[in-house]
């Protein structure tokens, strides 16, 4: 035997045979989470547009599985015809009447060479005479044969066949009609039902009126309990009937009425006149009055107990291809299945409740591609609540503190694959080194930092995770190292703007982003130093780190940099290091606050609110803060309030679009801490 060869090199990010993770999920859904912080409505997202895994093979959403049953739909109508079933059985009856006329020609033609062979007084003539005159009337008969279905069938029962192949035939032709029409009702019994006998038939209807009492027991609201020995008492009797075997009452019915409601859409996508020949037909093959009662009596009890299950549904049917009545049953059960999973998909408000739908009748509707989609779409919800990503909140999934650290690094991963990266790396200053003096912190470990491992933080990390088990297991997010380098504190306040106009403008998206990831920078990479987030738009407010996913824009009219500014100063007084605001904002200054702490707004901008905040501009450059502006689609307005306050401040304003704002202010955040290290 020869044994299998492996060839193994180092991974660079681009070879495939990864399974998706919860990090792949998470990286999806950061735009969104970062949009409304809402895990929920994120997900749900991503339920429906469907994703690429970071190998590149394509997740399928709800939207383009709905747009292949459509197709899929579309196409079986367009290809086939419901005429088939009549045309089938017609000719069917058609070719055992042929087969008995051949055995009348023969019989015809025995009788007239045996009358040219006997003399007209003979006996044998005129038996010969007798059975010509016979097949005759035979032929007649045959010739009067009603047109529709259940009456030649009918007709056809009460005929003396002369040939017993045609009858043999024609037995054999009733037998099989029947059986298939009791399948097209009753597929789950199709294989209790094969060579169905007069005692069968009996033996279906005790069946059937068993069923039904306990349908009518159901509706009258009898006990769990007593409808569930109900239910076993029925299975030990019919069991036999339902090779699927059901495991309850409920499972049983709602089996049964999607099938009688495939028959009922199949008559209802009939033209009247086959519709009516078909029931006719029947009705015949079925002729005990007493088991078409119970199967009357069934349906109306499923479509009370059921009466979502598409009864009323119909088909219209453009093609020529003919559909004969096997076919046709199988074709109404699989668009009748089409439509529920198509009303289950539409339905569907979470990759959880995906887990319910049967994955072998999507494999068989859609295929494969489609199946394994549903399947891992499906576990979205539960592989990012394992991970620790979000977890269940009275009913509501929310991030958890590791799902937001993870969120303000996907976000910061996201700004950096834009980025030259000649201009990333640590940021070190010429003083950093593994060489140099501890300063007794510790941070995160992150790939390229000096591994300079603190033992003591990384077992307390692990048992922490772990939930103080043993053995003690470690993985990298365990890893915690000392910092030896020699750091210069610096104090940072983004103030963000969530004034109308930023939604309105397609820019608060960005900007959310750009805060997350300057939350992510700061907390892991320069773990010693302050950022707070201040919101304004008519008012202005502080805003913790944690909350700042499920911050959204404020639905009132208003850019309170006056107050941002007050506020910030606040937070900074009583920080040391060197201080600044990053200010991200789309709008002048239209608001500020009265003596009372009431707000006042005015557009254009009332000269007062420029003055006021112009005013805490310059408090803020005594107090020694910098004031670096960061522009969205700036009008000039806009232009002309940052140049007076670039005047005042000595900070810097950078004019920017929603897709190079990350760069502006990650970069430019870098570049300050080196000149600050650098001294």
């Amino acid at each position: 035997m020869v044994g299998q060869r492996f060839r193994y090199s180092r991974w660079d990010g681009t070879q495939t045979g990864f399974e998706l993770d919860a990090l792949d999920v998470l990286a999806e859904l950061t735009d969104d989470l970062l949009y409304n912080g809402d895990p929920n409505s994120a997900l749900r997202r991503l339920m429906q547009d469907g994703f690429e895994d970071r190998n590149g093979e394509h997740i399928e959403g709800i939207r383009e599985m709905l747009n292949k049953l459509a197709a899929q739909r579309q196409e079986r109508l367009d290809q086939h015809d419901l005429g088939g079933v009549y045309d089938e059985i017609n000719q069917a009856l058609s070719e055992v009447v042929d087969l008995e006329r051949r055995g009348l020609e023969d019989r015809k033609s025995l009788a007239d060479m045996e009358l040219g062979l006997f003399g007209s007084g003979d006996e044998q003539y005129r038996n010969a005479e007798l059975a010509k005159e016979t097949a005759e009337g035979k032929s007649l008969e045959l010739d009067m044969l009603p047109d529709d279905l259940a009456s030649k069938v009918r007709s056809l029962e009460k005929y003396d066949f002369s040939s017993p192949e045609a009858e043999s035939k024609f037995n054999e032709l009733i037998e099989q009609l029947r059986e298939q029409l009791l399948q097209q009702q009753f597929s789950s019994m199709a294989v209790a039902m094969e060579d169905v006998s007069t005692q069968d038939l009996a033996r279906m209807k005790d069946m059937m009126a068993e069923l039904n009492r306990l349908i009518e027991k159901r509706q009258d609201g009898v006990s769990a309990e007593e409808q569930a020995e109900d239910f076993e008492s029925f299975m030990d009797s019919f069991g036999d009937f339902f090779p699927n075997n059901p495991s309850n009452l409920e499972e049983l019915l709602a089996e049964m009425a999607q099938q009688m409601a495939a028959m009922q859409a199949m008559f209802n996508s009939m033209t009247p006149e086959q519709r009516q020949q078909l029931m006719d037909l029947s009705n015949q093959l079925l002729e005990d009055i007493d088991l078409n009662f119970e199967m009357d009596r069934l349906a109306q009890n499923l479509q009370s107990a059921f009466p979502d299950a598409g009864w009323q549904r119909r088909y219209d049917f453009d093609g020529f291809d003919p559909l004969g009545l096997v076919d046709a049953s199988q074709m109404l059960a699989d668009l009748g299945q089409m439509d529920q999973l198509e009303q289950f998909l539409q339905s569907a408000s979470s990759p959880r409740g995906l887990a319910e739908v049967d994955i072998d009748q999507v494999r068989r509707l859609l295929g494969n591609e489609s199946a394994a989609s549903l399947e891992r779409v499906a576990e979205l919800a539960d592989m990012m609540e394992q991970a620790g990503l979000i977890q269940n909140s009275g009913g509501r999934l929310e991030l958890t503190p590791r799902g937001l650290r993870r969120l303000g690094q996907q976000a910061l991963s996201d700004l950096f694959k834009k980025l030259d990266h000649g201009l990333l790396g640590r940021h070190n200053t010429d003083r950093v080194g593994l060489g140099h003096e501890r300063s007794y912190a510790t941070k995160a470990y992150s790939f390229g930092d000096p591994f300079n491992l603190n033992i003591e933080r990384t077992v307390r990390n692990a048992i922490g995770r772990s939930g103080g088990g043993t053995p003690v297991r470690l993985t990298p997010e365990d890893f915690e190292i000392e910092q030896t380098e020699r750091q210069v504190r610096s104090s940072t306040v983004l103030m963000l703007d969530l004034s109308l106009s930023m939604p309105m403008r397609d820019n608060f998206l960005p900007a959310k982003k750009v805060a997350m990831a300057l939350y992510s920078l700061i907390s892991t990479q320069f773990s010693s130093d302050y950022l707070a987030i201040v919101t304004f738009s008519e008012v202005a407010r502080k805003l913790r780190p944690a909350d700042l996913p499920e911050v959204s824009w404020d639905f009132v009219y208003g850019t309170n940099m006056h107050h941002g500014f007050m506020l910030s100063q606040q937070l900074l007084a009583r920080q040391s290091g060197t201080k600044q605001i990053i200010m991200i904002t789309d709008g002048e200054p239209t608001a500020h606050l009265r003596p009372d702490g009431s707000p006042f707004f005015s557009y254009p901008p009332a000269r007062e609110t420029v003055e006021r905040t112009l005013a805490e501009v310059l408090r803020c450059t005594k107090a020694g803060i910098t004031i670096n502006t960061f522009m969205l689609d700036p009008d000039w307005g806009l232009r002309g309030f940052v140049e007076r306050l670039t005047e005042l401040n000595r900070g810097r304003a950078f004019f920017t679009t929603p897709e190079n704002l990350g760069d502006y202010v990650l970069l430019d955040f870098l570049e300050q801490k080196k000149r600050i290290e650098r001294g």
